[in-house]
């Protein structure tokens, strides 16, 4: 059963236990938005039932990037009566390409998704997106009534596209933050995501950060994120320039990530390497392309 915490006044997070998912709900005097609507029908509605044991009001939903728990469940919200669904334009286009290839993941948990039988299994692509080709910093405010949303893009990061929601002094992350696991490199832009943390970390109108999965946390959690990953980057680059054997392997022992989770920042940034140097790279690639970047990672591309 979904559990619902009040962080402010009409400000509500909404925990899942499927994939430890964090979904969120603001309700404005006319509308409320709702902030990730899980991997498929049965948790969607499940978060739906929450966000209607608190208001009757039309929803507006967002998806903050392009994985399957995130926007799997966005059926569920259309049949509600939900047309407004918010994401970066990188992510829509990522869903649309490769969602049904990320249904494999949901097998256990949503088996209908899986194999898309049933009742709201199809999948529902965003159609309002925040300004600007998705090279920049972009923000955009969403009006609910006496209240607005702003919505926003700071760079690479966890994906290409993750969008942070932030209202009154609550940001809701997506993944950027992750609390309670290790963070989830495999669609990661690693150095540029510590960079990202930097900057939410810099936000000082926000006092709670909700993240993807895990408990609310304050700024100094963010920093101590953002070191821990450049720490970690910084020991790799060193391990990989010195004339040990096996350079790799012994990096995996003086990383502070599980050895599952090292194994996939060394391939990660190993692989955006050699990216780089075939000129397919981040520094190489036009963002404002119809497709998605070709860098997104095995995760959206169903792949993992």
């Amino acid at each position: 059963m979904a559990r619902t915490h009040e962080i402010s006044d009409g400000v509500y997070l909404i925990n899942t236990d499927n994939y430890r998912l964090n979904s969120g709900l603001i309700v404005g005097a006319d509308k409320a938005m709702v902030v990730e609507t899980g991997a498929g029908p049965r948790q969607g509605a499940e978060i739906l039932r929450a966000v209607r044991r608190i208001t009757e009001l039309p929803l507006v939903v967002v998806n903050t990037h392009a994985h399957f728990d995130r926007f799997m469940g966005n059926a569920v919200f259309e049949a509600d009566g939900v047309t407004e669904f918010w994401s970066h334009p990188r992510a829509a286009r990522a869903m649309e390409q490769y969602g049904d290839q990320q249904r494999a993941y949901v097998e256990v948990l949503e088996p209908e998704m899986a194999h898309q039988q049933g009742a709201n299994t199809h999948l529902v692509v965003p159609n309002r997106f925040l300004p600007g080709d998705g090279t920049r910093a972009s923000f955009t405010k969403v009006e609910l009534g006496e209240r607005a949303v702003t919505l926003f893009y700071l760079g690479l990061a966890h994906t290409d596209s993750d969008v942070l929601v932030g209202v009154d002094d609550v940001l809701f992350t997506g993944d950027i933050l992750e609390q309670g696991n290790d963070p989830a490199f495999d669609d990661s832009y690693p150095e540029l995501w510590v960079s990202t943390l930097h900057d939410v970390a810099a936000l000082d109108r926000y006092r709670v950060f909700i993240p993807g999965h895990g408990e609310a946390v304050e700024q100094a959690f963010i920093t101590r994120m953002a070191e821990t990953m450049e720490q970690a980057i910084e020991k790799i680059r060193a391990s990989a320039l010195s004339q040990e054997e096996n350079p790799t392997t012994a990096a995996m022992y003086h990383l502070p990530y599980s050895g599952g989770t090292t194994r996939i920042l060394l391939n990660r940034l190993q692989w955006l390497e050699n990216q780089e140097r075939e000129g397919k790279g981040v520094s190489h690639t036009r963002f404002t392309e119809s497709d998605t970047t070709g860098l997104t990672g095995p995760i959206t591309l169903g792949k993992a």
